[in-house]
């Protein structure tokens, strides 16, 4: 299903969109050296929870997991790129987090994720990985106008992680969402320009470019959600919701 949303709706949307935006980054900047995965999930659900929102999260049960995620944000850490299912782990010095979060509020969802290092340490691999994905990602919403296609938004992103050198996975990327979190249009990492749907006024995208350092193989966790790199390599995934509008692309997932 590919869903238009009204003027009041994409409004709508811009509020669940600063609700994900201002969690993030309040997790971001209470995670230490030593904070437990585990505390992260219950502060986003405490907010989650503060907001008279609904997670996306909890009762989720699609075909590439194992029985619902139940939990409130997904942690990814180093080798892991998507769906990380927190656990008791405690981050240490230099390992690079994604927080990948979405939630419902007023009938609309909203969805975005954040990759960082955590700690003093910086390795300048991580540091890569994570500027890749940032450059791939306004890439792809600077291509998001009326009338372009979404061929252009996956050629646009396709085209700076390549030139960074990293190989592109094309089973998960970005998707529409609107009243549900996951929705057509799939919009891959990698494509060819003028293809797919052509973009509209109230069409809302989750835009997420992600990487790995040397694969584009992933391998499932025995927790059955964890997706890691089959190397063993990092791994980064930046990514935003946009509401197309008459003039071009509007990022919505930006704290007020």
């Amino acid at each position: 299903m590919i869903e238009i949303l009204t003027p009041s709706e994409v409004t709508r949307a811009k509020d669940t969109g600063a609700l994900v935006a201002t969690i993030l980054q309040t997790a971001k900047s209470r995670t230490t050296v030593g904070t437990n995965l585990l505390e992260i999930d219950q502060w986003a659900h405490t907010m989650i929870d503060e907001a008279g929102a609904q997670s996306c999260y909890v009762d989720y049960e699609p075909s590439f997991g194992r029985g619902p995620f139940g939990h409130y944000i997904c942690t990814s850490v180093n080798d892991a790129v998507l769906h990380g299912l927190p656990f008791d782990y405690s981050l240490a010095d230099g390992d690079l987090v994604t927080l990948d979060l979405a939630v419902l509020l007023g009938g609309v969802a909203a969805d975005s994720a954040i990759s960082f290092i955590v700690g003093d340490s910086k390795p300048a691999e991580s540091v890569a990985l994570i500027e890749a994905t940032e450059r791939a990602l306004a890439a792809g919403i600077a291509a998001a106008k009326p009338g372009a296609r979404i061929g252009d938004l996956s050629h646009a992103i396709g085209t700076v992680l390549s030139a960074a050198g990293y190989p592109i996975n094309t089973e998960f990327g970005g998707h529409g969402i609107g009243s549900t979190m996951h929705q057509d249009p799939h919009i891959s990492n990698t494509g060819r320009a003028g293809r797919g749907y052509k973009l509209r006024p109230g069409l809302l995208l989750a835009l997420e470019p992600w990487v790995m350092v040397d694969t584009d193989q992933l391998v499932t966790d025995d927790d059955g959600w964890t997706l890691r790199s089959a190397t063993g390599s990092r791994t980064a995934h930046s990514e935003h919701t946009i509401a197309i509008t008459p003039d071009g692309a509007e990022i919505i997932t930006l704290a007020r």
